[in-house]
């Protein structure tokens, strides 16, 4: 029996219909589960953290390759079918709950077809933890956000936070039919590693960060005119903040033409100026 004629009788049997506000759309072609887990170079040292476990497919494919699986799931229904169907699998560990809520027990890889819907906040979940490998399938339009080059049209605060923390492969297309239901959208399976140190130097990772986020949202202003409103909200005065946005290095730069380094950069300079003169209110 394939994978979809097994998702369509599980799901008879349990009387579940698929949610569509939790992204359950399940992978059904253990091709592309069994080249995430070569992606992954999953072995039998690993433990594998899984979000979104399903129907439990990529769950029991997993438990044959690495030492313990941590698989968690956020519909009680679901959780009641991997308990009943992997009810034999020792090294499988199930987490009833939200992924970015409840407490998980160390990892060092990752191998998920997780949510959509959790695409973002996972990702950033995960970049905050110490894992080597994530091996993940995500919406095509996201992925492409996540590998995105310099002034391109999908570019944007993803791609940097992202390109800060990891190092980013985009590695197959995946065809909606591989899940069912199948979703609306293509998907794309990347590998992420995150870095042991940062590409570029930044001194404070805080303010990094709220910089790139404040600057995309007028991606299309010159730095000098977007950093004003993120220079007023640390406190800055308005004439101090317009004074010190026209005396940065890229200041006649459009935000979209920032690589990474150089917000790391403006990131740095702004710090600087800020803590060596008196521009507060």
């Amino acid at each position: 029996m394939d994978l979809l004629q097994r998702a369509r009788r599980l799901l008879h049997l349990y009387k579940i219909l698929p949610k569509e506000r939790l992204g359950q759309n399940f992978a059904v072609d253990s091709a592309l589960l069994l080249r995430m887990i070569f992606y992954a170079s999953v072995n039998k040292a690993d433990v594998v953290l899984e979000v979104g476990a399903g129907l439990g497919f990529l769950t029991q494919l997993l438990s044959q390759w690495c030492k313990r699986v941590v698989a968690v799931e956020v519909d009680p229904k679901l959780i009641r079918v991997l308990r009943e169907q992997l009810y034999d699998l020792r090294n499988v560990e199930l987490i009833e709950g939200d992924v970015l809520k409840v407490s998980v027990p160390p990892f060092n890889k990752v191998v998920s077809t997780p949510p959509y819907s959790i695409s973002s906040p996972l990702l950033f979940w995960l970049l905050e933890r110490g894992f080597d490998c994530a091996v993940l399938t995500f919406q095509r339009e996201f992925a492409e956000r996540l590998a995105a080059p310099v002034g391109g049209k999908d570019y944007g605060r993803l791609t940097v936070t992202t390109s800060y923390r990891a190092e980013v492969e985009l590695l197959d297309h995946v065809p909606r039919d591989t899940f069912y239901p199948p979703p609306d959208v293509d998907s794309m399976v990347v590998r992420l590693k995150p870095r042991k140190e940062p590409p570029f130097s930044v001194e404070d990772e805080e303010a990094f960060f709220e910089l790139v986020q404040a600057l995309f949202t007028q991606r299309n202003k010159r730095v000098r005119s977007a950093i004003v409103p993120f220079l007023r909200k640390r406190g800055v005065r308005r004439e101090n903040a317009i004074r010190l946005a026209d005396s940065l290095f890229l200041h006649d730069r459009r935000v979209r033409e920032l690589a990474p380094e150089d917000f790391g950069a403006l990131s740095n300079e702004v710090t600087r100026k800020i803590c060596e003169k008196a521009l507060l209110q």
